[in-house]
């Protein structure tokens, strides 16, 4: 017996034998674990190969998608497979709750999937985890090892990656490493896709403008309208930009009202031939109150766009859309709306290559050539006497014997009126229109309504 053992039995003399026996196999069952080496996975993770500098994995449809899966053993493991499933898909749900009674309510599920994605891989062992073999099993030795794996995505066009309130668009890779006798282990990690969309398109860089107005009514009183014009450079932008906003607004009410605007997201999801919608506000600015009989310009106010999604606009079952609402806020009635459509992209505009800026500079070019072209004073038009001389206008009377029936029937008074004024000069030009149309009186009668105009 160890010292330990003796001096323990000596504080028991009544029961030395049991309490010895206990020890001794207590003893035991600790050391037996510790004389045993057995191997573990420390870590299993998953990591991309970026196609940028930045640590954000972010493909388009069509890349390349390669990575590795990392697994750090200690000691020797056993694997019967290490396999890799990428998935991307558009998912919607959302619930409903109906009545059916009076006393009878129940829950409608609505939910729709759009798969993108389906692709499986092996790197390590067979297809069919089944056989338990010496033979079919791969041992993986102590330390730190990589398993690279790649994967193309599809040519068609994907959904931009999106999380919503009631839906989303996720893409990811998932390995599984498959051990005899023991659970599989998982791990999964997303990658983000964008769809691309270049504002540098004439349908993207074309203006957006629009006009609204409004009479206030109060009972059997009319106060004056209300007048509201709005325009933008363009209908694409990305994030971080600013929108300039060009506008008028003319307060010819007897209320104060407040000229504002805003960018709003509306994402609608679509399931089983139903629709919800969500609106969410991005960004907005608050312009200076106008009283009676006041207008304010906006003269290009800027309005930032901070970093938000791109616009979803080709996934059948989830949109993500963007509008510039320019709007004048109203007290004690319904406002006063303006919507201009925006697409948000992901190719922003070029600094010297857009279709705006070329134009314009060709424009301007085209004016500074007209202006060293044409003199200061233009010369007058030469006259009907120097262009047609009365030898042509003479000879031209005398007609040719007839040669074939058409000239036989133009013969007479037909022929003789078409060669007569064959050359008389146009009549003269007077801007006087001898037939005025009617003016309506009550356009010329009513008053100017606004102070202001």
């Amino acid at each position: 017996a160890s010292p330990l053992r003796c001096e323990l039995a000596a504080f028991t003399p009544h029961r030395p034998y049991f309490f010895y026996v206990f020890l001794t196999k207590k003893t035991k069952q600790k050391k037996k674990p510790e004389t045993m080496v057995l191997g573990k996975v420390k870590s299993f993770t998953v990591s991309y190969d970026c196609l940028n500098d930045s640590a954000v994995a972010v493909f388009s449809s069509g890349d390349s998608v390669s990575g590795r899966v990392v697994i750090e053993v200690t000691g020797e493991i056993r694997v019967k497979s290490l396999k890799i499933h990428a998935k991307g898909f558009a998912k919607v749900r959302w619930t409903e709750s109906r009545n059916a009674g009076s006393n009878t309510a129940y829950t409608q599920n609505y939910t729709e999937e759009v798969e993108y994605l389906n692709h499986r891989d092996i790197l390590i062992g067979h297809e069919r985890d089944e056989d338990n073999s010496e033979e079919s099993l791969t041992t993986i030795h102590s330390g730190r090892h990589e398993y690279a794996f790649s994967l193309e995505l599809p040519q068609t066009p994907l959904a931009t990656s999106f999380e919503g309130k009631h839906g989303s668009v996720r893409y990811w890779v998932k390995a599984e490493l498959h051990r005899p006798w023991l659970l599989p282990m998982k791990v999964k990690k997303e990658f983000t896709v964008f769809e691309h969309i270049d504002i540098n398109t004439p349908s993207l860089l074309s203006p957006q403008a629009g006009t609204k107005d409004k009479t206030l009514c109060c009972w059997f009183c009319t106060s004056g309208p209300i007048s509201l014009s709005a325009k933008i450079e363009r209908k694409g932008y990305t994030p971080g930009e600013s929108i300039q906003i060009f506008a008028e607004i003319e307060n010819c009410s007897s209320r104060m009202v407040v000229p504002k605007a805003a960018v709003y997201q509306t994402q609608t999801f679509y399931a089983k031939g139903k629709m919800k919608e969500v609106k969410q506000l991005v960004a907005n600015l608050r312009g200076e109150s106008l009283s009676s009989g006041k207008t304010e310009t906006w003269n290009g106010k800027m309005l930032k766009i901070p970093p938000v999604s791109p616009s979803i606009l080709d996934c059948s079952i989830i949109r993500v859309e963007y509008s510039l609402m320019v709007y004048v806020d109203i007290p004690g009635a319904m406002n006063l709306f303006l919507n201009l459509p925006l697409v948000i992209g992901t190719i922003p505009l070029h600094p010297f290559g857009s279709r705006t800026s070329s134009v314009s500079s060709q424009c301007s070019m085209n004016m500074n050539w007209l202006g060293m072209a044409l003199p200061e004073r233009p010369e007058a038009p030469p006259s009907y006497a120097e262009i047609v001389t009365e030898e042509q206008r003479q000879s031209s009377m005398e007609v040719a014997a007839p040669r074939d029936e058409f000239e036989r029937a133009l013969e007479g008074p037909l022929l003789a009126y078409i060669q007569e004024f064959r050359f008389q000069p146009p009549p003269l030009y007077c801007e006087i229109d001898p037939n005025p149309d009617e003016v309506d009186s009550n356009e010329l009668g009513r008053p100017d309504m606004c102070p202001s105009r």
